[in-house]
Formats: structure tokens, sequence, C-alpha cells
């Protein structure tokens, strides 16, 4: 059952709410889900003893892994009842699967309600939806159920030509597109080869997905900076995860994003999954509150993260998520300095010369890190050293790069035909190897 601004009550009210909702969950799972069954057997668990959200360190944590093992038995009802299979994006891995019920679509759909009018959405904008409502995306799906929801007109613009984009966007004149950063980028270079004048355009704000664009203290990284500086919009963050059919975005005060405490509970947990205090950066972890078919208790979601507590200018009394840092598999040791590929990603985006690029990490043989970088450039003159100055300026340390030659990494963003551009390809790990069966376009770069 959903409270109306359940948000903006008093912390001690959102906290009990919570509570509440925490046991209704755990008896759910307890009576539905053999895997949850057989997990509390093993690990001794009493629920009567789990009361509060303070009390979830005595659970055990659920991992992907987990999931792709056991994912039949992580299922509490019946397969007539389930009328949708979701999966992740599969940029870390195997895909995972996400089937839903149809009280889980409402679920979806009263979420991405919340989250767009956090930012600002409103039944008197238009929004574009720059993304695919296809091959299983969740997001999809959740976009269109909400802005339907919030009363909004639709454009469904989908992932089409960019000729395409900037033809709907001055023939229907939406207010707002929802779309991937790197993609805004692309939408830009095109308007100003094909001279237009995009200044002149509906378009007022941006929710951006997929990509990050708020450094760890919330300001603007260089992807945002990019297009902020060329365009005169307003930019949203949003962190969102398959698993959790849960959205946090940012409202108007751009200080991370918003937790939907009716939605799911979250913790940050250090590398013993103790629980972390607000400010302090681990790894993100959420139970799903509400969830028929597939509800997850303390799953690790990967995402490195820190929580704040207090109170929001907007008036809002919830939890809120930083940036993510980096994924928790992807963390490098490169000759002794610890860094996070987004680290790279940010430096890359800062230069206006840098087209495309590729984050390649790799063991050598003695088993340390290495990283290569290929780059796509304007022009080749002067581009690598810049960015290899700027790199180790930053970072302490230099990566290989190079300069990749025109159109070939995009080949490479599309391998498998992911969802999202892969920038980031991580062959130390085995659940990696699906990526490399094109190595020979890498080669050829």
């Amino acid at each position: 059952m959903f409270i109306p601004e359940i948000e903006r009550q008093a912390v001690a009210a959102i906290q009990l709410y919570q509570d509440i909702r925490l046991q209704d969950t755990l008896k759910y799972v307890a009576q539905y889900s053999s895997y949850y069954q057989r997990v509390f057997r093993e690990n001794h668990i009493d629920l009567d003893k789990i009361r509060t959200t303070k009390d979830l360190f005595r659970l055990p944590t659920t991992s992907k892994e987990d999931i792709q093992r056991f994912h039949q038995d992580l299922i509490c009802v019946p397969e007539h009842q389930i009328i949708d299979y979701s999966t992740t994006s599969g940029t870390t891995g195997s895909p995972l699967i996400i089937p839903m019920t149809d009280r889980d679509i409402d679920r979806l759909a009263y979420n991405e309600y919340i989250s767009l009018s956090c930012a600002g959405v409103q039944a008197s904008d238009k929004v574009m939806l720059c993304t695919t409502m296809d091959k299983q995306f969740m997001a999809g799906i959740a976009y269109f159920l909400g802005i339907r929801k919030i009363g909004a007109g639709l454009i469904r613009a989908g992932v089409d030509a960019l000729s395409t984009q900037w033809e709907n966007i001055f023939r229907y004149k939406p207010t707002v597109l929802i779309a991937v950063p790197s993609f805004i980028i692309r939408l830009l270079e095109y308007a100003k080869e094909q001279q237009i004048d995009f200044q002149q355009s509906s378009i007022q704000k941006i929710i951006c997905i997929g990509e990050g664009i708020r450094r760890l203290d919330f300001s603007d990284n260089n992807i945002s900076r990019r297009i902020k500086s060329q365009w005169s919009v307003e930019l949203f963050s949003t962190y969102a995860a398959t698993e959790m059919a849960a959205a946090f975005t940012e409202c108007s005060c751009q200080r991370g994003g918003h937790h939907h405490p009716e939605l799911v509970i979250v913790e940050c947990l250090d590398a013993d999954n103790r629980p972390l205090p607000p400010g302090q950066v681990g790894e993100l972890t959420i139970t799903t509150l509400g969830v028929e078919a597939f509800p997850l208790i303390r799953y690790k979601t990967g995402d490195l993260v820190s929580l704040s507590t207090p109170t929001c200018a907007c008036g809002r009394n919830t939890v809120r998520v930083s940036p993510v840092i980096g994924r928790k598999q992807q963390r490098i040791k490169l000759k002794g300095t610890t860094i996070y590929p987004p680290a790279i990603a940010n430096l890359l985006n800062a230069n206006a010369n840098v087209k495309d690029y590729l984050i390649l990490i790799e063991n050598d043989e003695l088993g340390s890190d290495t990283v290569s970088v290929f780059v796509e450039a304007g022009t080749e003159r002067n581009t690598r050293n810049e960015l290899q100055e700027a790199i180790k300026g930053h970072l302490r340390v230099s990566p290989r790069l190079e300069i990749a030659n025109i159109g070939q990494l995009r080949k490479i963003h599309q391998v498998h035909k992911k969802r999202k551009p892969v920038k980031i390809l991580d062959r130390r790990s085995a659940l990696q190897q699906g990526f490399f069966q094109q190595e020979a376009q890498l080669e050829a770069v």
C-alpha cells in the first residue's frame, strides 16, 4: 500500500513505515520464495528478531550470482501470473531476467510517476523518449507508463537516426527529453554539422539515463558541462536498476537521487557487508518492497555510492543517493594507484575533440591490471599528448592511449547489440568473456 507524499513526512514516520513494510516483505518471501526459505533455514534466521531496517545486518546478502544460479527458486508466483519478462542491460556480465506480474507493472508505473515528478515533469509537458521500448528493456516501458500516469504528452522517438530525432523535436515541440548523455552529445554534433539552430528548439530539460552527469560532490561532471556549454537546457540525473524496478531521480536542488521509501530499502555496505554511515562510500544494497513476482532481500547492486540523510531543501525527508563512482568489480589497481573507469571517462568527456572512446582493462603476464584507452578524435593533432597529460595530472598514472580510426569504436560499442553503449571492456573477469567474441575488431583499432 502506497502512502501519498510519504517522502515529505517526518523522518520518524518514514522509518516506521519502512519497518512495517520490511516485516511484510520478510513474511511474504518466507511463505512464497523457496530460495529465501532455504537461506533463512541454513543461516538459522529468526524473523521475529528482524523488526526494523536496523536489524537487516542479521540477514545474508543476495548477489547477482545468486540470481543467476537460483533464478527459478526466487520466483514467488505461479508462471501464469507473470505477464512480462524484463532483463538487465548486461553491460557487466550476463543479463539477469526479472519477471513481473500485473501488480508489479503497476508498481513500476508508480515509480516512474513519482520519479519524473521529482524532476519537475508535469501534465503540461510533452516528453520525447529517446530510448528503446523493445529488447526486454524495463526502463522503456517504465517511462511510458510513468509519463502516461503524469498525463504528459509522449513522443516515442526511440533510438532512431539523428536527423529523425531533430525532425521530431521541431515537429512535435517536446519540452523534455529522456536520453543517454552521450547520445545528446552526438545529437548536438549532428546539429552543428547540419547547421540546425537547436537553441531555438522547445527543449527545456533533459532526464539523463544510463550514464552519470555529476561528480561525487554533485557538481557537473565533464559530459554535463559539454552539454550545458552548448545548449541552454536543465539536466537531471537518475539512478535505476532493473532488479529493484525503481529509480532515484534528482529534484530541482540536484543534490542526489531521492529514495522512494515505499518501494525499496537502501543500505550502503562495506567489504564485510556492514552498513556504513551517511557520507561514506560503499556498495549500494537494496531490499524491494511491494514486489510480487521477484522480491529481493539485501541485493548487492555492485555500484559504489554514498548516502545523504539531511533534509533536502525541496521539502523531501528521504535519503539521497550520490552519483555512482564506479562498479565494485571494475576497481583498477594501476601501478599501485586505485582508480575506477568513470574517472578516466570523465577526463575524456572534457575534451571536445574526443568523439568516442573505449576503455579496455586487462591483466598482464604477472597478473597486474593494465588499462588501454582507445580514442576516436576529430583531429589527431596534439590530442594524444593532451589527454595523456590530463589523465596523469588528475589520476597520477598513465594508461596506454591510442588514437582509433574513425567509426571503429562505434562498432565495438554495439557488440552483441547491447542496449547501452559498451565503453568499458573488462577482460579480467570470466563473466566478461562474452564481450570479446569480436576481438578482431579491437585488434584492427
